[in-house]
């Protein structure tokens, strides 16, 4: 009897597996066989156009609404002021009223592509104290935003009380899949934006298209995004510059921190005519995460000889000078890029300007060439 109980949990198991497996697979076919989803008794027009992203689709009904569709997460039904909601909807189908006046934004790397497309004023309730966009940090200090907490422990009673019509989570909510859950139980609408598990850097900035529809700004999202665009388009014709980029933190724990080769910030570098030095790190792994743990020895016996070091400030605390930078490990004072001189920082806000990644990736191809200027805005030499 034992045995036959054991094995029942097993079988139960493999079924409960299979069903997951089953589920993510639509979800996946629904973004790449190209068809629209019937919702209700809406009739489809088209489909949003993208060159880059791959983590959401955009779908146009008559009578002006849009359905969101996040590769295995959320769909967003965004429905026009004044318009009915359409009868026999999914369960799972998130329906959001437009206008939008009471957004909780707990996701910061999408606060960039509000201000774009000035749309901040969507946005009540933020997750984080600290934004290095100006308008996010100037509404903060001013009050316009009220800080309710962080992704993994908003305030509740401030969420509620304030009326809050949308929870916006980084996938750092899964982490914390009871936080979201109890968002939901509340009535707070909440989704899970993917931008971070976009392989382009233009991919990332494309995202401002789900905001543009979101929030009836889709004319101004794609002047924004084809911004970027025309800015990438102009290095494309160059040559690469031969240099090779490591590009990198020192992790509280000693270990160095850096990108998977096939990850967007690899892809920023090679788009800005460098080389990533790491050419074979997180190959074959199925795993989200962009970022990759290694020891400082298998660090330096790959870096040491790269002509370019980028360290990651955006994570870490800031550094400022050289001094700074070679406390960190003294094995970093032999690398050629130490020696040339050819070390260089990002600010703090580098990674919350989702908007602005063609603008990064050319301040990058004005390091690899030699013709950086004293006074850039996201990187900066160390001295």
């Amino acid at each position: 009897m034992k045995l036959y109980r054991i094995g029942r949990r097993l079988l139960c198991a493999a079924l409960a597996l299979c069903l997951i497996l089953a589920l993510t697979a639509c979800g996946q076919q629904r973004q790449s066989d190209g068809t629209a989803p019937q919702i209700g008794d809406l009739t489809y027009e088209s489909t949003v156009p993208l060159e880059y992203a791959d983590q959401f689709a955009i779908y146009k009904y008559k009578g002006g609404y849009s359905l969101i569709d996040m590769v295995n997460s959320d769909r967003m039904l965004v429905v026009p002021e004044g318009a009915a909601v359409p009868d026999g909807l999914d369960s799972d189908i998130v329906v959001v009223q437009q206008p939008l006046s009471h957004i909780y934004m707990a996701a910061t790397s999408a606060m960039a592509l509000f201000e774009s497309i000035d749309a901040m004023d969507a946005i009540s309730f933020v997750g984080s104290k600290h934004w290095y966009t100006e308008k996010a940090a100037d509404a903060l200090e001013r009050g316009v935003f009220a800080y309710a907490g962080k992704y993994n422990a908003p305030d509740y009673e401030m969420l509620v009380g304030g009326g809050c019509q949308l929870a916006i989570e980084s996938t750092m909510i899964l982490h914390n899949p009871e936080v979201k859950e109890m968002l939901i139980d509340l009535g707070i609408k909440t989704v899970v934006e993917r931008s971070s598990y976009e392989d382009h850097p233009l991919g990332r900035t494309e995202w401002v298209k789900v905001y543009g529809a979101l929030l009836g700004k889709e004319n101004e999202a794609e002047a924004v995004f084809r911004g970027e665009v025309e800015k990438i388009k102009a290095l494309e014709s160059l040559d690469p510059t031969g240099k090779t980029v490591a590009f990198f933190y020192i992790s509280s724990g000693g270990n160095a921190v850096t990108y998977k080769t096939e990850g967007y910030v690899p892809a920023m570098i090679r788009i800005g005519g460098g080389e990533y030095v790491f050419n074979d790190l997180g190959l074959g792994d199925d795993s989200k995460l962009s970022t990759i743990n290694i020891n400082m020895e298998q660090f330096y016996n790959t870096a040491k000889d790269a002509d370019v070091f980028i360290y990651n400030c955006s994570i870490v605390n800031q550094l400022y000078t050289m001094e700074d930078f070679l406390q960190l490990n003294p094995v970093l004072e032999d690398c050629k890029a130490v020696q040339n001189g050819q070390v260089w920082c990002t600010t703090e806000s580098m990674f919350q300007q989702t908007d602005k990644m063609g603008s990064i990736i050319q301040e990058m191809n004005a390091i690899f060439t030699g013709t950086a200027p004293d006074e850039m805005t996201y990187l900066f030499r160390l001295k």
